[in-house]
């Protein structure tokens, strides 16, 4: 008969699992930036390099986790969870990489970590949480952040219109909302939902590259290029299921910031793999930025 002893344990190991893959995913995001960059030096572009890698992840999914792949699972309940999380982080991941293929990667980080202003709306819809003093601090932090991180006084325009800015924007308004979905949805195992994942990713990257003026022919891809797609798609299928799990076992507040780790790796590799620089006001910003993720975390211990 287990102890109460074996019992805490046991509620820790389930405890300490889903943070370490947030932490374990949040590292590899921060690092991805820097393959999807020399994919794009060697002539694939952000959108087709997303296609080829995710479609990789797909098919090496679909052969590993047959078993747990079920019509019935799919259809047994919540099916419009599953497809909101195959759109949402679709977008996720092609607008992420856009982001820190054509900007400045912790600006574009920064703004991506928006993501626990839009947490605390979505989770106030999908999953009934009740806004907190704690909220609103959120709400007034991660605005205030973005202003400071977007005024332009000198050019008379309210908001910088730079692509990887907006890009990194819009990717961490729907993380958020897959996040959300993501917690919400009970009826689908992670497999599934990586697969899920998987899917809206090269839909909807593959639409995207339907756009570009010239796309890669891929017999000129030389082979060292082609080991790196295949690496990166290993890499990503990896992470998704990662990801997912500690999404589906970690309430949406507290994982958004325990990814708050992507800023720091994503900061080491910057400083050592390009020249960017961040100026005092952007600094500033990204502090009250991160600050509303912290602030973000007390709402879960109300």
């Amino acid at each position: 008969m287990p102890t109460n002893q074996n019992k805490q344990n046991e509620q820790n190991g389930q405890n300490i699992l889903p943070v370490a893959a947030l932490l374990i995913g949040a590292v590899i995001w921060g690092l991805l930036w820097y393959p999807y960059r020399l994919l794009e030096q060697a002539g694939i572009s952000g959108p087709v390099a997303t296609v080829i890698t995710y479609v990789m992840a797909l098919l090496l999914g679909l052969v590993l986790f047959r078993k747990h792949l079920w019509k019935t699972q799919m259809h047994g309940g919540g099916f419009h969870l599953l497809l909101g999380i195959a759109l949402f982080a679709g977008w996720t991941n092609l607008a992420y990489v856009l982001g820190v293929i054509h900007g400045e990667i912790m600006r574009v980080l920064l703004l991506f970590y928006l993501a626990p202003l839009w947490t605390i709306v979505f989770a106030r819809v999908l999953l009934n949480e009740v806004l907190s003093l704690h909220g609103y601090l959120v709400i007034a932090f991660s605005l205030a952040g973005a202003i400071i991180m977007l005024w332009q006084p000198d050019n008379g325009v309210s908001l910088h219109s730079s692509y990887g800015d907006w890009m990194g924007l819009s990717a961490g308004f729907t993380f958020a909302l897959s996040n959300v979905l993501s917690r919400k949805d009970q009826y689908h195992n992670v497999q599934l939902k990586s697969v899920a994942v998987w899917i809206g990713v090269a839909l909807i990257a593959f639409g995207y590259s339907l756009f570009l003026a010239d796309l890669p022919v891929l017999s000129d891809v030389s082979a060292n290029t082609f080991l790196l797609l295949m690496g990166v798609g290993l890499i990503v299928f990896a992470l998704s299921v990662i990801v997912q799990y500690g999404l589906t076992h970690t309430p949406a507040n507290r994982a958004i910031v325990i990814m708050l780790v992507e800023l720091v790796a994503a900061a080491v590799a910057a400083y050592f793999l390009t020249d960017e620089v961040m100026a005092l006001r952007e600094w500033l910003g990204g502090a009250m930025i991160v600050s509303a993720s912290l602030l973000s975390a007390k709402m879960n211990r109300e």
